[in-house]
């Protein structure tokens, strides 16, 4: 059995779909109030899944609040093994946003070099890898195949950091998304297991992922600025009616 297999069916079936709706709490938000809010307005708004970072009492409370499965996020590998007794359902290198501005880059051996001990550390668990957009697609597609070599059952895209809109409106919010969709197109392409689209998303280009080959989509900055939770919940709703289920990828019938 794959280790996708062992995921909640809810996922499964998701993943299966091509549907499946991530909410991003962020990796560097150990706020207790700001992270409730997210799982709280993920739940209402019917996303599948909650990321939170990596830290076992945000996965209690994240679980808590929404009854949601989560996952946690982080470049420390040596941090997972505890989110996961605390009841995380599955980990992940990445993303890799907030380090940007701090000028924090991530090379394509570093991120194999995490992928290879998050594996050593949990055989068992499911492991999604954030390939870094400061790679030229073809390097990303590349890692993105030896990630899966070095045991990544799932593959995450990014690019909103480095994405320039010149223009407003849909317009606009399409040129925001460009970057994290080519690469979703090009490494879904390449490798066999499910692809995750984040960063720089909306509603609006929510089908464009998915049509460019995504199993799931990540959402976090939509969601997580807001203040307003009513505002939030809204938000998430908007996201899950651009997703419909589309034909199925047959997750956990892969080799683990």
């Amino acid at each position: 059995m794959s280790r996708l297999a062992q995921l909640p069916a809810s996922l499964r079936t998701a993943l299966n779909e091509r549907r499946l709706l991530k909410v991003i709490a962020g990796l560097a938000n150990f706020e207790a109030a700001s992270v409730a809010r997210v799982a709280r307005a993920a739940a209402a708004g019917a996303a599948d899944l909650i990321d939170v970072a990596c830290d076992p009492e945000l996965v209690r409370l994240a679980a808590a609040e929404s009854g949601l499965p989560i996952c946690v996020s982080a470049v420390d590998p040596e941090l997972f093994p505890a989110a996961v007794a605390a009841g995380a359902s599955m980990v992940e290198i990445g993303n890799y946003d907030s380090f940007y501005p701090q000028g924090r880059v991530f090379g394509a051996e570093e991120v194999l070099e995490l992928t290879r001990r998050t594996r050593a550390l949990l055989p068992h668990v499911s492991l999604s890898v954030t390939v870094p957009h400061t790679l030229a697609l073809h390097q990303q597609e590349q890692l993105a195949l030896e990630l899966v070599a070095a045991g990544a059952d799932l593959i995450q895209t990014e690019g909103g950091t480095s994405a320039r809109p010149y223009s407003a409106g849909v317009q606009g919010l399409i040129e925001k998304a460009a970057p994290t969709l080519a690469a979703a197109h090009a490494i879904s392409r390449a490798v066999a297991v499910p692809v995750l689209c984040a960063s720089g998303l909306s509603a609006v280009t929510l089908p464009l992922a998915q049509a460019a080959g995504a199993a799931g989509v990540g959402v976090g900055s939509a969601v997580n600025r807001l203040n307003d939770e009513l505002a939030m919940v809204a938000v998430v709703r908007s996201l899950r009616e651009a997703l419909v289920a589309v034909q199925p990828v047959q997750v956990g019938e892969r080799a683990s």
